[in-house]
């Protein structure tokens, strides 16, 4: 109900001022009629004036009777003129202003019926929360996925030769099923030629062999070929691969980018954006995960409502912002000259990690040059927002870490 007073009230804003338009035109048709009623009192006065100049001999009889009626004339106009005025205008414009008041009322609740949604509930942050955890737990199994989708391509097609050590090699397994190696040997031959779900099916044997010491991109291997297989989808039980993988290796890529994935399939952008920024951050530019990660980041920040300007591919070779070399090469300036410098690569250095991003060393190079600048304050800030972006990847968290240590933010 509030929604229909709000859009109710807005589109009686809409239409004021049309309706005022043409009152301000019934206005001027009265003042229309107010000049016509002083034209008609002057042709009155003349046709008076008619008489007595007959009477005193100015004017014959054939000439006084074409002056009277010449003025009967214009006086019975400006009458017509009034009346008019009084019956047409002021009704008119009055119908016209509550008309067009209608049809644009009118035209802007069905145009709202027709492309809007009228009957949606309200989805303040907490309910969506709850709606994408609802998505989430009730997404499809792995074997439902994979009857719903088409697996992914295959990396290559396979020849005659291929195939026929492939049928070998699975042969073979059949009678050693306790073959580490051969079902490692068969899990990667079969996802190369698109048999994804044969190729997981022997991972979870290597992972069953290796049990306790099975390794965080054995659980991630797995879960790759378990999502391919399901067409990108990333099901219950791929999930509970790359939880397993994260267990072991906070900071293994291939698990991190699909935990994101699996996030932005069930409503959480905004947990997508805070993994895939922290792992785009802190991965070289030649990682398997970087390229599908830049073309779909900017899209999730964008439906996470975050401000969001994609870096520049860097080979990691080189850091922006003051280092000590450039403090100590400003040894021959002035204080004030040596600040102001200091001060202008620390607002570049902020700036563009602002707006696109950037490596746990620029993050920390950023921390510890405005605590020297004073700015604990922001220097702070910073340290909060660092934590956020590079939680999930220890090894990032332990570098800008170590700038807040030599900022004196933490022990």
């Amino acid at each position: 109900m509030t929604f229909w007073i709000i859009t109710l009230v807005i589109a009686l804003l809409a239409t004021a001022p049309l309706v005022v338009a043409f009152r301000r035109a019934r206005g001027l048709g009265r003042l229309d009629t107010s000049k016509a009623d002083v034209e008609m009192s002057v042709y009155r006065d003349q046709l008076s004036e008619v008489d007595r100049d007959f009477e005193r001999g100015v004017f014959s009889p054939e000439d006084a009777k074409r002056a009277k009626l010449e003025i009967s004339r214009r006086l019975l106009e400006a009458d017509a003129a009034r009346t008019g005025s009084h019956s047409g205008d002021g009704k008119a414009s009055l119908f016209g202003a509550l008309a067009l008041g209608g049809v644009i009322i009118g035209a802007g609740l069905w145009l709202y019926n027709d492309l809007g949604a009228p009957n949606y509930e309200d989805l303040p942050l907490s309910r969506r929360f709850e709606m994408a955890a609802q998505t989430r737990a009730d997404r499809p199994a792995q074997i439902e996925a994979e009857a719903l989708a088409r697996p992914a391509a295959a990396i290559q097609e396979p020849d005659a030769r291929h195939v026929e050590l492939l049928e070998k090699l699975r042969s073979a397994m059949i009678e050693r099923p306790d073959d580490l190696q051969g079902y490692m040997l068969l899990a990667r031959n079969e996802a190369v030629v698109g048999n994804y779900k044969e190729a997981y099916t022997a991972q979870q044997e290597v992972v069953r062999l290796r049990a306790s010491a099975a390794t965080a991109d054995d659980y991630a291997d797995l879960a790759d070929m378990m999502i391919l297989a399901a067409g990108g989808f990333v099901s219950p039980e791929a999930e509970n691969a790359l939880s397993k993988a994260l267990s072991l290796d906070p900071q293994n890529g291939a698990a991190i980018y699909y935990s994101g994935l699996m996030f932005a399939q069930t409503g959480r952008p905004d947990m997508t954006f805070r993994l895939w920024s922290g792992l785009l951050s802190s991965s070289a530019p030649d990682a398997p995960w970087v390229p599908p990660v830049r073309g779909q980041i900017e899209a999730v920040a964008q439906a996470a409502g975050v401000k969001y300007t994609l870096p520049p591919l860097s080979d990691g070779s080189a850091l922006n912002g003051p280092s000590a070399e450039d403090i100590e090469n400003a040894s021959d300036m002035t204080p004030q000259e040596r600040q102001e410098m200091i001060r202008g690569m620390v607002e570049g250095l902020s700036a563009r990690l602002a707006n696109s991003g950037g490596t746990a060393e620029e993050w920390s190079r950023l921390i510890s040059s405005l605590a020297m600048l004073g700015e604990m304050d922001r220097a702070t800030a910073i340290w909060k927002e660092a934590q956020v972006i590079f939680g999930a990847t220890p090894e990032a968290m332990a570098i800008v870490r170590g700038g807040a240590v030599q900022a004196g933010i933490v022990q």
